[in-house]
Order: C-alpha cells, then sequence, then structure tokens
C-alpha cells in the first residue's frame, strides 16, 4: 500500500510538473531568486554593434598577385544583442569566397571571441580579439601538420562608412606578411 501511495505522489508531482501550472510555478521560484542580470547588450556589445552592422561593399586586394576581388558584407544582431551575425561573399580573378563570422564577448575573458567558418573548410576557428585605441585586432593560431600559422586581423574606421580591414599571417614565427587588404564601404 505505502508503494502504491508513493507512487501515486510521485505521479502527481510529475503531472504537475509537466504541467504549464507547474512551469510557471517553478519559473517563477527560480527567477525570483535569481539576481538581476547585467543589462544587455554588454556595453562591449553596443560598441561592437556600431562598428560592424550594416551592409558593406568592399573591395579585397592581394598584394601578392594583385588581384582584385569585390564583395558584398552583411552584420547584423543576433538573439539578444548578444552576438554579431556576419556573411560575406565575394568575386573575382583571386576566386570565390563565402563565408560567416560570429562575434561575441567573452566577459570571463574580456575580450571579444570570433568564430569563422568557410564554404572551403568544414568546422571553425576562433579568433581572440581587443580594441586597441580604435582598432579592433582579432589574433589567433591554426596547425597544419608541424606549421602553427598566427594570424592578426586589425579593423579600423578610416572616415564615417569607411573600414580598413587587413589579414596577416606568419608561418612558424616568421615575420608576418600582409595576406589580403580589404577596403569597404557602408551602404546608407
Amino acid at each position: 500500500m505505502k508503494r502504491t501511495s508513493r507512487l501515486i505522489r510521485l505521479t502527481a508531482i510529475a503531472v504537475f510538473l509537466l504541467s504549464p501550472l507547474g512551469k510557471f510555478s517553478i519559473s517563477a521560484n527560480v527567477h525570483a531568486q535569481e539576481k538581476t542580470p547585467p543589462a544587455l547588450p554588454t556595453p562591449e556589445m553596443q560598441r561592437l554593434a556600431k562598428f560592424y552592422v550594416g551592409t558593406w561593399d568592399y573591395t579585397e586586394t592581394y598584394p601578392k598577385s594583385g588581384a582584385q576581388n569585390t564583395g558584398v558584407y552583411t552584420s547584423e544582431l543576433g538573439p539578444g544583442g548578444n552576438s554579431l551575425l556576419n556573411h560575406f561573399h565575394s568575386r573575382g580573378p583571386a576566386g570565390e569566397s563565402e563565408g560567416m563570422l560570429v562575434m561575441t564577448w567573452d566577459a570571463n575573458e574580456k575580450a571579444y571571441k570570433e568564430y569563422v567558418f568557410g564554404a572551403d573548410f568544414s568546422g571553425a576557428f576562433t579568433l581572440t580579439g581587443h580594441w586597441e585605441g580604435d582598432t579592433l585586432v582579432f589574433r589567433g593560431e591554426l596547425s597544419a601538420g608541424a606549421m602553427k600559422i598566427a594570424l592578426r586581423n586589425p579593423a579600423k574606421l578610416t572616415a564615417p562608412g569607411k573600414m580598413l580591414s587587413e589579414q596577416y599571417s606568419s608561418a612558424n614565427a616568421a615575420p608576418e606578411s600582409l595576406l589580403v587588404r580589404v577596403e569597404a564601404t557602408r551602404r546608407p
């Protein structure tokens, strides 16, 4: 009898927890106990949004070959303004390039994180960013077998609605070289 009574109580509790009323009660109690979360988006994300959000027409120049591609870059706020979603696509003599970047603020590291996804590779690689004055600089490292490739990507506004971004690389601690220079203009 005790076992049956216990089973009925557990079933009643489960039904209550799974019902909309039960979820509301638990949710209300949890929210009442939580500290007030920080205002979102954070000031760091607000600064990043002012810098990037919009649609940009751009030209990529590859110094080694002199080739120039043109493309469009779109940056928009992610859920709650806690991230930026960036899509890019370019074409030209240097080939076609397409990808997506997701940027967010990591409060624990006190740094921006950028996750890069491309059409030419699987997975993603991560870069870490900081403001150096008015220039946002992302850095990261990739490994290709025994080769370690360091990347540095400074970006800055050169005038209202004008951005300059450059990508530098260095293999196995050699002096870095410029891979690509991107000049972008934000659409009105």
